[in-house]
Order: C-alpha cells, then structure tokens, then sequence
C-alpha cells in the first residue's frame, strides 16, 4: 500500500499538518469535543475531511464498500458510492456504543457484533489520535532529517488506513442494522396503509359486514399509530370504531329525514366531521403507500401523518362525547334549537362567531346558562350538568346526575331568573314571556347599552333587577368557564361549529409526508 521506509514529500507533508491542527481543534488536551454543539460538529466535520484529504495525498486505498449497493433510497443518498464519505454520526454512533435504540415507544437491540465494532473503531480512532499527537507536538518539515519520535510514513499511514478499515466495518453493520430497524419502526403505517387498501376492496365489494370489519380493523389501527406519532395532541388510543358506526347512523338518520330542523343540522355537523376526519386520515395512507421509503421512522417526525391524526383525534373526541352519548347529543340539539329560535339575535351571534370576536367568549357562557335558567328539566340542561357536576345532587343509588342542582348559589340563581321574566312579561308592551325572553338575551348579548330600545325603554326598577341577574349570571358563567377549562373549551369550540355549520375544511389539502 506504501512504501514505509520512504520520507514524506511536501504534499504528504502539508496533508498530514492540515490533519494534526484539525484534530488538535477537536481534541485540544486529548479530549473529543461535544459533537452535539456546533464547534464540535464543525471540527468534526473538518477532521473528517483532512483524514480522507490525507489518506488520498498517502496514496491509500479506501477499505471496499461495496454493500453501501444494498442500502436503502435514504441511505444510498446519503453514501452514493464507493468513495470514503465519513460521516460525523457514524463516528458518534461509536462513540456512545448504544445498544439499545428507542423509536416510537419500542426497544431495539444492537447486534453484537455492531458493538464490537464499534469498539474496534474507537480503538483506532485513538491509536490515529495518538499518532497526529506526536506530529504535532515535534512538528514536521519537509527536507529534513527526522527525529526518532516523530511518527514515520509508515505509522501515519498505517493509522489512516486501519482506521478506514475499521470504520468500513463499523459502518456496514451500523447502517444495515439502522435500516432493518427503520423498516421495522415502518410498519404501523405499512400496516395501516394495507389496512386502507383491504377497507377499499370491501366497499367496492358492497359488502356492509365487510366493511364493517375492515373499518374497525382500521380504526384500531390509526388509534396505535395515534398513541406514537401524535405530538400534537393527547395520543389517545382508546378512541373506538363504535364512534364512526354511531357518526354514520346519524347521517343516515338525517338522510331518512328522521331527525329535522336545527337538531338535525347540529347533529350532522358533529357526525359529517368525524367521518371527513377518518376520511383525511384514509386519503394520506392512500398517498404515502406509494412513498414508503419517504416517511421517517420516527413517526412523531412526519408533520402530515401528525397533523392528520391531530384533526382526527380532536374530532373523534368531540363524537365520543357529543355524538355517542344520545343524552349529550340532545342537549347539544336543543340549544342550538333554541339559540337559532330567537329571529333578532340569532345573525348577530353567528357573525361574532364568524369574526371571531373576542366579545364572543363571554357571550357564549351567558346564553348556555340563561337557556339551561329557563327551563332547568328541558334536554338543554344536560350542558350545564355537564359542565358543572358538582353542583347538582347524585341521586339514590348513584343511578346519575339529577336535574336539580344542590348548591345555594344556583338555586338562588333559579329562583332570581324566575321573578324578573315575570317581571319583564309584565312589563313588555307585547310578546309577553317570549318578548321577555328576547330582553334578556339581548342584554346578555350586547350588554346595558347595546340591547335595543326595548331594554332602554324599560323604567330604572326593572332596569336594576335585570342587571342584579346579569351580574349573578356572569359569575356563575366564569364557573362553567374555569371548573374544566379543557371541557369547556371543547363544548364552546363544538357550539361555535355547530352554529356556522361544520369546520371549514380544505377540499383537497396538500398532502406532506
């Protein structure tokens, strides 16, 4: 390979200067510097550089790498041919020796034989090390007689070219051992992509049964996938196949005309967007099963499968809770039944839910509370139960909630709503109780000064009763704000949706890996 008893020519020479200084940069004192910063890496990366710069001036052979021909797409990439590449993760992957690799929750061994590798090229990482330590601590002039300490052509080659060896032994068993483990890792989306396939055969079979099974088989699977890559949200893998079956009853229910009205438009809003969220999730599959090699094993690290799963997560949640329980769904109905009900104020209140107005947020407690005050034994009053449980009696035998509430507060709250609507519908030049009803709303709405004429029409008495309930009501609707801000949240981001008519979804969003 050389020839060792021969002096280094001036171009040897500057080669193996370049590479001491650069490995003096990274190992000042003897010790390797962070590879994890940056003036580590960059070091690294130099070092890296003049050892092949130096190993080419020495007129060495690079070790074979011929099964770099085997690698995969990715890795083929990465090393694309036979040339030396050295890669400054290689090295750190030998350095910390790792036998245990974690990727979406589950343990991989190392081989035995990588590890040993993996010592056999630290080894002579430190015998080269060694060596660029005695060269630059005598220093190296071309033309003149060396000095016997100094490293020979010989030894300095011999360095370069076993370390070239070992780090090709390394690299093979690292790389083929990553790769099987990546494939690995790949498989919940292989799976899931067979899993969609599977579930298209059987709906152009038009088997229902069939497809039935194919879903769920499905959802369990995108629910796993959901437990390891969602970042995003919760990862929640509990959320079952019965949510879908029970999405798609009610859309047939809607399409049969069995349920009619505001109810049916709320509940199909809910319904359609569980299923348009599974159906994202089958459209990606659909396009990532052609691009395999593309999703990163760690699959918390594909932002479009993470985005995919957030939205189907955040949807299938609100079915699990609005859509399955029939109770829930009801109350859900109601309301909006009632809220639409009111001619005058309803197009105002969509508008602020339209423009996101931030009065909107203190708006939408008021009305859940007044609607559950004015008829505390209607399916409405399901929401506030709901929200504020501790505030209601359990019944006998904990059987469940009852719809009378035991806390003083409310109570009081009750009782003070009934004695001004009946003071209001005496007061109301016409309509009666459903002019009243419409004064309080207003007032909720758009506050003392903005309710309408009807409000400011009415006399300083009246006036002071309705603004003693409004200043109750605004704090027991802080209460259902701050009890379970996140039920909250979700219950008046449902509300909102159910009111403009569904999420505004992409016809067609841009699929990313």
């Amino acid at each position: 390979l050389f020839n060792g008893n021969g002096g280094f020519s001036a171009t040897e020479c500057a080669a193996v200067d370049k590479l001491s200084l650069s490995h003096q940069r990274l190992a000042p004192g003897g010790d390797v510097a962070n590879l994890r910063t940056d003036e580590g890496y960059n070091a690294c990366v130099k070092l890296l550089a003049n050892i092949d710069k130096a190993s080419r001036a020495l007129a060495l052979e690079a070790a074979p790498r011929e099964y770099r021909a085997n690698f995969s797409l990715n890795y083929q990439a990465l090393f694309p041919d036979s040339e030396r590449h050295l890669r400054v993760d290689v090295l750190e992957a030998s350095f910390d020796q790792q036998s245990e690799i974690w990727v979406n929750g589950e343990q991989f061994e190392m081989s035995l034989e990588a590890r040993d590798g993996a010592r056999v090229l630290q080894e002579a990482w430190s015998d080269l090390g060694a060596v660029l330590v005695r060269w630059q601590a005598i220093g190296a002039t071309s033309g003149k007689e060396e000095s016997a300490s100094k490293p020979s052509k010989a030894e300095v080659a011999g360095a370069l070219f076993t370390l070239d060896k070992a780090w090709a032994h390394f690299e093979f068993k690292y790389i083929t051992e990553l790769i099987d483990i990546e494939e690995r890792a790949r498989q919940q989306i292989v799976r899931a992509v067979r899993l969609e396939e599977a579930l298209g055969d059987a709906v152009d079979e038009g088997s229902v049964e069939k497809r039935r099974r194919a879903e769920k088989k499905l959802v369990q699977c995108i629910s796993q996938l959901n437990s390891v890559a969602n970042v995003k949200r919760k990862g929640r893998d509990d959320l079952g196949a019965e949510i879908l079956f029970g999405a798609q009853e009610i859309m047939r229910r809607c399409e049969h005309n069995e349920l009619s009205g505001a109810a049916a438009d709320a509940a199909s809003t809910l319904a359609s967007d569980v299923i348009a969220s599974f159906e994202s999730v089958r459209e990606y599959l659909q396009e990532v099963g052609s691009c395999l090699e593309r999703v990163d094993p760690h699959l918390c690290n594909n932002e479009g499968l993470v985005a995919r799963l957030a939205d189907w997560e955040e949807s299938w949640e609100v079915g699990s809770r609005y859509v399955m329980q029939v109770t829930t769904l009801e109350a859900i109905c109601d309301l909006i039944s009632e809220v639409t009900s009111l001619e005058t104020l309803a197009p105002a209140l969509i508008t602020m839910c339209e423009d996101c107005d931030v009065e909107l947020f203190l708006v939408l407690p008021r009305i859940v509370l007044l609607c559950f005050l004015a008829d505390p034994d209607n399916r409405r009053a399901e929401i506030v139960r709901g929200l504020l449980p501790h505030l209601f009696q359990t019944k006998e035998g904990g059987a469940g909630k009852s719809s009378k509430p035991s806390d003083p507060k409310l109570e009081r709250l009750l009782s003070s709503f009934g004695s001004v609507m009946q003071v209001l519908s005496t007061k109301a030049s016409a309509g009666g109780s459903e002019a009243a009803w419409e004064l309080v709303m207003a007032r909720a709405m758009f506050g003392s000064t903005e309710a309408g004429d009807a409000y400011a029409d009415l006399p300083l008495a009246t006036k002071k009763v309705v603004e003693d309930l409004m200043r109750d009501v605004e704090g027991m609707s802080l209460q259902l704000q701050r009890h379970c801000p996140e039920d909250w949240n979700q219950f008046s981001s449902v509300l909102v949706q159910c009111l403009l008519g569904g999420k505004q979804r992409d016809a067609a969003p841009k699929f990313e890996v």
